[in-house]
């Protein structure tokens, strides 16, 4: 696996370097979107349970193609791919990792963290995979994350003081900051899926 640097690097030039480049802004604006539908539906119990799988779906789709794609423009509308593209499956996909994470979430906060992170790349090999059943994207999922969850917790935790920077200037620069780590999360996945399983 590359270093946190290398795979920050990976994820800046994907985004096309400085933060006023337009697939930087793209991947940000998906970002608010998404956020704004889940806030719409918050105040009901179905809403976040039904759209989370097909949102976090569309959203994944959008960032790996900025990804993998760098020469193309990411298109906005495959953040809507989710419910275009085996609903059903993305649905149940979203609905059983939030229900897993939240069930182990009840026996201790640290067992939920360690199950989070080991259900993360679920809606991932969805994108990839998407005959997978939502069961089997749970657990290749685990078995990806296997020896692995570690790695992702401290890339993630890498941009906290890019969060505090970003705080300080009315909370406004996060967005730009969560643009970024997500698709520092896709570049890991894109290492990770070409990884030895780690078996146990």
């Amino acid at each position: 696996m590359s270093s946190r640097f290398e795979i920050r690097a990976r994820a800046r030039k994907a985004l096309g370097g400085n933060i006023f480049a337009t697939t930087w802004l793209l991947v940000l604006v998906a970002g608010l979107i998404v956020n704004a539908i889940m806030g719409v539906v918050s105040f009901t119990y179905v809403g976040p349970l039904i759209l989370t799988g097909p949102l976090s779906y569309g959203l994944i789709k959008v960032i790996l193609k900025a990804v993998r794609e760098q020469d193309s423009k990411v298109e906005l509308g495959d953040l809507f791919k989710g419910f275009t593209e085996d609903f059903v499956g993305n649905f149940l996909t979203g609905l059983l990792v939030t229900l897993f994470t939240f069930l182990w979430s009840l026996l201790f906060v640290i067992p939920g963290i360690v199950k989070m992170y080991s259900y993360s790349m679920a809606l991932y090999i969805k994108t990839d995979h998407p005959e997978y059943t939502a069961k089997q994207c749970i657990d290749e999922s685990r078995k990806m994350m296997n020896g692995h969850k570690m790695e992702l917790f401290l890339l993630q935790l890498s941009f906290i003081g890019w969060m505090f920077v970003g705080a300080l200037c009315l909370g406004v620069g996060t967005l730009w900051v969560n643009a970024y780590m997500q698709t520092a999360t896709a570049c890991f996945y894109e290492e990770l899926k070409n990884q030895p399983v780690v078996e146990g």
